[in-house]
């Protein structure tokens, strides 16, 4: 099997060694030095075009899964979708295959994959003025892009952190051995590399010059600078991601505006876009009262203030019942209560409400599991791996399901198939305990 072989089954299985990691993206001698899409110098890179791709396949379903998925929305989507459209042709790598999504999580931020993969979390689409700050937003991704700034930093950072999005299992009483966890919600800070501050420049410099050239003011960036400085003087804590993926500053807010007066001075004259962008993003500015409860609820989970966050996504569900999002946080909330038989309603309800989004059906699985029904808990399992298959942990609480079930030797090929990918860890050995006490192994 060769080295791209198994790293493919790896990244499947969502665990990629340290050796795996310096081999694919530090032999500078794979890829070596590669002519800067954006300067026409010479630059250092750890991936080719195709692994810049190979990446957002592997990787992107499930982190735009960990962030809840793209938004119910078709307008709002496809909105933002024809803003990136529009952007994305003046670029230098025009050829990526970008795409843009908005995303159910409630963060601020924005982020991309090497690949051109785009996520806009609706916390922060619902802060911009216009459109023009939207297309600063998606220039400035595609700046990371076109310079090629994960492939410079050889994407350690954000491949060495697929190998923690498996379920952690922590070790519970239930009778037949459930060793279950509903994981962390990732944020893209801790799954993407972050940003140095010149690589910020560079993608703000070229972000601005890509939406002039799609016909926007160069305002717009400078707009969008300043939404930031002024929200992390406000609410630093609502910022914390955005900040960590991307070092921001007044400076760079000031670089923005003196090339909007200077360079850009006769695009100011240009349609911003704000009643465009108001018309298309309606629907979403609707529920904002909503998306800021559930922000205020995940700043007091981090702070495992859980009475704090159940009372707020309380009144996020109260402003809208029918919220993915709203349901799924407060089914984590309450299972972090122990309170498992309420948190499993909300995950049940997060399931009707977005049948085709994988997280409520782990959640729910994995609550099944504590309540002690392997029948629903295989179900949940099951479908989230038919949506994202290849998780290493689900295959471990699918033989957990079926042994409950009584269906040993179905279960014991998961275990078996678990250990394949893993022999560390508590699922690890109690797998192992199990196929030696079925007589499987010795």
């Amino acid at each position: 099997m060769s080295h791209y072989e198994q790293l493919s089954l790896d990244l499947q299985g969502n665990r990629i060694s340290r050796r795996q990691v310096l081999w694919l993206f530090g032999a500078a001698a794979l890829s070596g030095c590669a002519a800067s899409p954006v300067g026409g110098g010479s630059i250092l890179v750890g991936m080719s075009e195709d692994e810049e791709k190979r990446v957002d396949q592997e990787v992107a379903p499930s982190q735009f899964s960990q962030d809840l998925g793209p938004v119910q929305d078709g307008v709002v989507n496809q909105y933002v979708s024809s803003v990136g459209q529009r952007i994305d042709a003046h670029t230098h790598r025009p050829q990526m295959p970008y795409s843009y999504r908005v995303l159910n999580a409630n963060y601020v931020n924005a982020y991309t994959f090497p690949g051109g993969a785009m996520g806009v979390t609706r916390g922060i689409l619902v802060d911009l003025k216009d459109e023009a700050e939207l297309a600063a937003l998606l220039g400035h991704e595609m700046g990371h892009v076109n310079a090629r700034h994960a492939a410079q930093r050889q994407g350690q950072a954000m491949v060495a952190q697929v190998a923690v999005a498996g379920a952690g299992m922590l070790a519970s009483s239930s009778e037949w051995g459930g060793l279950v966890s509903i994981g962390s919600q990732l944020g893209a800070s801790v799954l993407l590399s972050s940003y140095s501050r010149d690589n910020e420049r560079e993608a703000d410099a070229l972000g601005q010059e890509y939406m002039v050239r799609a016909g926007y003011p160069a305002s717009g960036m400078v707009g969008l600078h300043q939404l930031l400085v002024d929200q992390q003087k406000e609410a630093p804590g609502l910022l914390q991601t955005m900040f960590s993926t991307h070092p921001m500053n007044s400076e760079r807010r000031d670089t923005a505006r003196q090339l909007a007066d200077g360079k850009y001075a006769a695009t100011k004259g240009r349609d911003a876009g704000r009643e465009r962008f108001m018309d298309s993003t309606a629907s979403l500015r609707r529920i904002k009262p909503t998306i800021d409860a559930c922000q205020k609820g995940e700043l007091a989970m981090a702070g495992k203030q859980y009475p704090k966050a159940e009372e707020q996504y309380r009144v996020a569900l109260q402003k809208t019942p029918r919220d993915y999002a709203s349901n799924v946080l407060m089914a984590q909330c309450l299972q972090a209560q122990d309170k498992g038989a309420q948190a499993l309603g909300y995950a049940e309800t997060a399931k009707q409400i977005y049948p085709q989004e994988a997280q409520a059906h782990k959640l729910t699985g994995v609550l099944a599991l504590g309540q002690r029904d392997p029948a629903k808990a295989y179900a949940s399992l099951d479908a989230y791996d038919r949506m994202l298959p290849g998780d290493a942990g689900i295959t471990f609480l699918k033989g957990i399901s079926l042994e409950g079930l009584g269906k040993r030797q179905e279960a014991a090929s998961h275990y078996a198939s678990y250990l394949r990918r893993t022999r560390q860890g508590k699922a690890a050995d109690y797998a192992q305990s199990r196929l030696q006490s079925w007589g499987y192994v010795k």
